[in-house]
């Protein structure tokens, strides 16, 4: 298979016709990689079961892991579920489009493998103004995961899609790097209280707003849990992870110590805030944005993990930011790629 990459030459998204030959691609039964303000998703017609089992035979995912439905109007995520409560309504007028994803009771419409057998369907609205021209004009919800090889690190953009997929998905909607950099947050509202299962761009302060009740899981995640039981996507194992081992430290002492004894024996990789001094020892050192400004963390921890992949490291060292505001999202992602 030959992957095209399809580029925007017009000033209209609506007639594009990059845009309109993936709308066509979606409409048949075949796979996209396009932008979201996320990360890159990997999209099918998420009514076409046949169509969404491309994605996991592309990402070599296992089919206990459910996928996302994006949308591109409340409309259309009306037909997909069987209610749509007062606090959806208020959760979906302050937060869609955007970086939230809502588990709702599942419409029957909905195929199985969406939802991994589920009662309910992860639903969201993307803020990229070409993923909702692409869903609009493929005139069908699409069901998009990360556009990478299963567990790996998550593409921000789309060279990082054609590392991972070249050869293994019929296009890519080309339209540089994505903005947030770390996945949608997942939240069951219609539990008591609300769950929060992963962390992500629409932080816990913004949904108390809202939910003051919301609780973020503490279920342990690990190897030994059994994966058809977890609740979200980008719940389980050793997920959004480089090749080389990842190493978490929570201070600059520590960064400066735990480099020093890792360069003993291996090529170290480090993910630097630009106020921390670097260390003396480290094979290779790449700039991660201000720790003062997490939303800047947040947006390069995919591509300067990328980037040390590319040198060959064997380590990457990797601070923790505190968890707060989107921070908590930044360590969430970490934690599950060091495991």
């Amino acid at each position: 298979m030959k992957t095209l990459r399809l580029l925007l030459t017009s000033g209209s998204l609506e007639t594009d016709p990059a845009l309109l030959e993936a709308a066509a691609i979606l409409r048949s039964g075949g796979l996209v990689a396009f932008p979201t303000e996320t990360v890159y998703g990997l999209g099918a017609n998420a009514l076409d079961a046949q169509a969404v089992e491309k994605i996991f035979e592309a990402k070599q995912r296992p089919h206990w892991d459910p996928v996302i439905v994006h949308v591109c109007d409340i409309a259309q995520a009306r037909k997909l579920v069987l209610e749509f409560p007062e606090p959806v309504e208020r959760l979906a007028a302050a937060f869609w489009p955007g970086p939230l994803t809502m588990l709702l009771g599942r419409a029957a419409v909905i195929p199985d493998i969406c939802t991994a057998g589920r009662e309910k369907v992860g639903l969201r609205m993307p803020f990229h103004p070409l993923a909702m021209a692409l869903i609009a004009a493929a005139g069908v919800p699409v069901a998009a995961p990360s556009a990478n090889r299963f567990g790996h690190t998550s593409p921000t953009t789309a060279a990082h899609v054609l590392a991972d997929l070249d050869g293994r998905i019929d296009a890519i909607l080309d339209a540089g790097s994505s903005a947030i950099g770390v996945e949608s947050t997942v939240l069951d509202p219609t539990t008591d209280p609300p769950i929060i299962y992963r962390p992500g761009g629409i932080t816990l302060e913004q949904i108390r707003q809202l939910l003051p009740n919301v609780v973020v899981a503490k279920r342990k995640i690990s190897d030994e849990v059994p994966p058809e039981s977890l609740e979200s996507p980008g719940l389980g194992i050793r997920h959004y992870a480089p090749r080389a081992r990842v190493v978490l430290v929570e201070s600059e002492n520590e960064l400066t110590a735990v480099v020093e004894r890792e360069a003993q024996h291996s090529h170290v990789g480090v993910l630097l805030p630009s106020e921390w001094t670097s260390p003396q020892t480290a094979w290779a050192i790449v700039p991660w944005g201000n720790w003062n400004e997490p939303e800047s963390l947040a947006r390069d921890l995919y591509l300067q993990m990328r980037a040390l992949d590319e040198r060959s490291v064997d380590v990457i060292v990797c601070p923790l930011p505190p968890p707060i505001g989107i921070g908590m999202a930044i360590r969430d992602r970490l934690r599950k790629a060091a495991k």
